[in-house]
């Protein structure tokens, strides 16, 4: 498969998700589940879960990992990556721009890779990485979340499929790469439960 038919499939599976996949539903949830604020509770309830349950110590060294996951995924995506590929979002692309729907600003910076995706699939593994021992429920759960974010992204006409999956596994290796640094935070935490 050549660039431009790879290109052709991902505007096609872009404007099936943004158009096709129209309901109420997802036009109510899914520009929340892009916002940073809407997930400050759940971040907030992983920062106080961590601090009670681990010590200050234990706490303190897994927010630095998170804070570093955070920052390395979005350098890597925002200032790495979309700075020299340059590809337009689907919003602002004149091939297919009349036939997107936006339902947030577009914004005028560039779509590959999704920051957002990057972001919170590398959230989503060093948070596994890290308290992925506590139960069986806590990785599907967030990687559930980490892909409905992504997903968001293409639905509201801001990110094609290809910027969200290709950045969401971006994210998940640098994630897991953290995760792997401060495996003796992990070992600390382990002991601790």
């Amino acid at each position: 498969m050549g660039w431009e038919a790879i290109i052709h499939w991902d505007q096609q599976a872009f404007l099936t998700v943004n158009n096709a996949w129209s309901n109420g539903l997802f036009d109510l949830w899914m520009p929340l589940f892009r916002e940073k604020w809407f997930w400050a509770p759940f971040y907030l309830f992983l920062m106080s879960y961590v601090f009670v349950n681990f010590g200050r110590k234990n706490g303190a060294r897994f927010t630095l990992g998170l804070l570093f996951t955070v920052a390395l995924c979005d350098f890597t995506s925002s200032e790495l990556i979309k700075k020299n590929v340059q590809r337009l979002r689907p919003c602002n692309e004149p091939q297919i721009k009349e036939q997107v729907i936006v339902r947030v600003n577009c914004g005028g910076g560039y779509s590959f890779t999704s920051s957002h995706a990057t972001n919170h699939f590398g959230v989503a593994l060093y948070v596994i990485g890290m308290l992925g021992f506590l139960s069986r429920w806590v990785r599907p759960c967030l990687l559930l979340w980490a892909g409905a974010i992504a997903l968001a992204q293409v639905y509201v006409g801001v990110h094609y499929p290809l910027d969200v999956g290709l950045g969401g596994t971006l994210g998940a290796a640098l994630g897991g790469m953290v995760a792997r640094i401060f495996e003796s935070v992990r070992s600390a935490l382990i002991a601790r439960a």
